[in-house]
């Protein structure tokens, strides 16, 4: 293919390619909101060796670091694990679908099995019980590999290693169309994964579908960071993901790992119409330590009223024990941040681990 060297601004916004129009469905939604759409499986691109540029708010120093080792902050309180048992799972079928229905099952962390524009997309698939540096997950995974469709593509957040997992991507067939990070596409296709699309903010790719149709997978900015050796810190670019489907204009945002920011308010300036936002809300505390990079569930309500996110589904919890609060906190403090907001109770979708939802008109 075409060699391209793309040149960004320190907000990740590409120099010397034109937006890509919007067009309305017959819905009269916005199907193509404004960005850069790139080809899908492009190679060739080069990119910065660093990406700490793109850093909300400089990582953690040795100080930070010495008094995390010093008071063990991270590890979970006393107590913090005893509602394990009332953590809520409910493992259910896959809902059927057609191409015009959005159905969303969540499958613990942030794994998402998202049905859009007749396409099954899974999202930062970890299906591992056990990831490095963490004990294992405390709930189970909530739909098994064996019952899920054929998996049409896959979008990754970052490289962390709870949302980049080698052991459940072997799992897929090498020709599963991947969605990743700048920077990213080498990991995979030196794991022989042939169809890797690699987008820097606020770029795009469009998936077609067996109709004539297509998806567009759209890249947003994030804040948060990326490592998974010792020598790879932002190595490559971290995000979320917006899902449009192209007949109907419905539309997904996976928001991925991130930190409350002015990123959210611009997303949704760019993309309208957002029927539903999957946003974290758990591994918040200490805040003094995990403030930049994690939302605690105020800011995740925030964010969401930022985007304009009509419903809101939370995630990055009861999975796994990767900080200090108590294991049910993130779900009672969301639900009530929520109902401060006067929204609808019925426009929170805080599913059990296993649980699926269709999106309605």
């Amino acid at each position: 293919m075409t060699e391209h060297t793309d040149r960004t601004d320190s907000t990740g916004r590409a120099h010397g390619t034109a937006p890509t129009p919007s067009r309305a469905t017959a819905s009269g939604r916005t199907a193509r909101p404004g960005g850069t759409l790139r080809p899908l499986g492009e190679t060739g691109r080069h990119w910065p060796r660093s990406f700490s540029h793109r850093l909300t708010t400089p990582l953690p120093g040795v100080r930070a670091l010495a008094r995390l080792a010093r008071e063990g902050a991270a590890r979970p309180r006393p107590g913090a694990l005893d509602a394990v048992p009332r953590l809520p799972v409910e493992r259910g079928p896959l809902p059927s679908v057609d191409a015009a229905t959005v159905a969303v099952t969540w499958a613990g962390h942030a794994s998402w099995v998202v049905r859009i524009g007749g396409l099954t997309v899974l999202t930062d698939p970890v299906w591992s019980r056990r990831i490095l540096g963490t004990p294992a997950r405390i709930t189970p995974v909530g739909v098994r590999w064996e019952e899920l469709p054929r998996v049409d593509a896959v979008v990754i957040s970052h490289n962390h290693y709870d949302h980049l997992d080698a052991p459940t991507l072997r799992r897929l067939p090498r020709d599963t169309p991947m969605f990743v990070p700048a920077g990213l596409a080498r990991w995979c296709r030196r794991r022989r994964f042939t169809q890797v699309t690699e987008l820097d903010w606020w770029e795009a790719a469009e998936l077609p579908r067996g109709d004539g149709g297509t998806v567009r997978f759209d890249f947003v900015p994030a804040h948060h960071w990326s490592k998974r050796t010792l020598t790879d810190t932002c190595r490559s670019l971290w995000g979320g993901w917006m899902l449009t489907d192209g007949s109907t204009g419905r539309r997904v945002y996976f928001a991925g790992d991130t930190g409350y920011g002015h990123w959210f308010r611009e997303i949704g300036g760019r993309y309208p119409d957002i029927d539903l936002a999957l946003m974290p809300i758990g591994a918040y505390d200490p805040r003094w330590w995990l403030s930049d990079v994690h939302v605690d569930p105020e800011e995740a309500v925030q964010a969401c009223q930022d985007v304009g996110a009509r419903n809101m589904a939370p995630m990055h919890w009861a999975t796994f024990v990767l900080s200090a609060e108590p294991v049910l906190e993130p779900l009672e403090r969301v639900r009530a941040a929520w109902e401060r907001t006067g929204r609808a109770r019925e426009q929170l979708w805080d599913l059990p681990v296993g649980s699926s939802r269709l999106l309605t008109v």
